[in-house]
């Protein structure tokens, strides 16, 4: 079941009538109130969430949805206006897995919910990750592009298996800074501009699996 919440009508009815056709179950609601009512009597497997809505605004819900436990877990793919970079950022950093900007085709909205919900299936016990030619070892700490190894430094390492081990998912500067270099981190988000351009570098025809999301951040694609 996704859950699509959004104000205008003719969005929301073509968002669940194209997840529908896509063979998914879906359920629409205008506002924040009919969405947590609804959320107390079935549990979606992911909810698309507009940011601009009548009463409560998108981020507060996802503010909401992540700050409690029996939620948390719940994937979460926001939509916003075009240009608003900021909230994108904004909703990312407090947990959303995902965004669409306004106005975006529904065949591109299937093809995200499809990947988010890929994502978030249980992992398996594997070390070894894949994306097309390139394969990381996390049990033997190696990379390997088309067979042949790439030595990376500890950072450009642990950047790549965050990316591999969550394709598709966009993360911010920020949020890599806290993951790879720890919450005591005192420099620039340059620094991980730096270490991306050099891990695109040595990765060859493999570097372009990492999107740059500008006015975000990066992403992996296969």
């Amino acid at each position: 079941m996704i859950f699509c919440v959004e104000d205008d009508e003719g969005i929301r009815e073509l968002m669940i009538y194209a997840l529908s056709s896509a063979g998914f179950e879906a359920k629409g609601f205008v506002d924040g109130e009919k969405f947590f009512e609804a959320l107390k009597m079935e549990r979606p497997q992911l909810v698309m969430l507009d940011i601009m809505l009548p009463g409560e605004d998108g981020i507060e819900i996802l503010k909401k949805l992540k700050g409690k436990k029996t939620t948390e877990d719940i994937p979460v793919i926001m939509t916003t206006a075009k240009g608003t970079e900021y909230d994108k950022v904004i909703g990312l950093d407090l947990g959303a897995d995902d965004y669409l900007a306004k106005p975006f085709g529904m065949m591109e909205m299937v093809s995200r919910v499809k990947a988010v919900l890929r994502r978030v299936k249980p992992k398996n016990d594997s070390n070894i990750f894949r994306v097309g030619c390139l394969e990381l070892n996390k049990g033997e700490h190696t990379v390997f592009v088309s067979g042949e190894r790439i030595e990376l430094t500890l950072k450009e390492y642990e950047l790549l298996h965050m990316f591999m081990n969550n394709i598709g998912r966009v993360y911010t500067r920020e949020q890599l800074l806290q993951s790879v270099w720890g919450m005591d981190y005192t420099g620039e988000t340059r620094t991980v501009d730096v270490h991306i351009g050099t891990l695109r570098s040595k990765l060859k025809e493999c570097g372009d699996y990492i999107e740059t999301i500008r006015g975000v951040g990066y992403r992996m694609e296969a």
